[in-house]
């Protein structure tokens, strides 16, 4: 294993890992613990946004150059992930399984549109 395969690994696991544990903290009521949920889950974003930035140095290019179309692709996933999320939320939450399932359904045709969108059409 290459060293950048690995150094990214691991802080990959270790980010998503305080993520997940951050987001379980903060929305699971039996935990009562928002504040630090909130935290934890700050920290391993952080931790994932610096892995990009890693990885990119440690395979020599530049750092993410920001035009039209990554905000625009940025904005399509948070907005694919949310609605996702929000069909998950429909179906485990509020019990309501068929507009649920539409909406996530919904979600993940947004997230497929990140691949065009990312990497083009040929």
């Amino acid at each position: 294993m290459k060293k950048k395969n690995f150094v990214t690994l691991i802080m990959s696991v270790v980010g998503g890992l305080l993520f997940a544990l951050g987001m379980c903290m903060a929305l699971l009521p039996e935990w009562d613990a928002l504040i630090p949920g909130i935290a934890v889950g700050a920290v391993g974003a952080m931790i994932l946004l610096v892995t990009v930035l890693v990885r990119r140095k440690m395979d020599g290019k530049p750092a993410i150059k920001w035009n039209g179309r990554a905000a625009a692709a940025t904005l399509l996933g948070i907005f694919g992930t949310a609605v996702f999320g929000a069909g998950m939320c429909m179906v485990t939450v509020w019990d309501m399984l068929v507009w649920g399932t539409v909406v996530g359904i919904a979600g993940i045709i947004l997230l497929i549109c990140l691949i065009p969108v990312c990497k083009g059409l040929k």
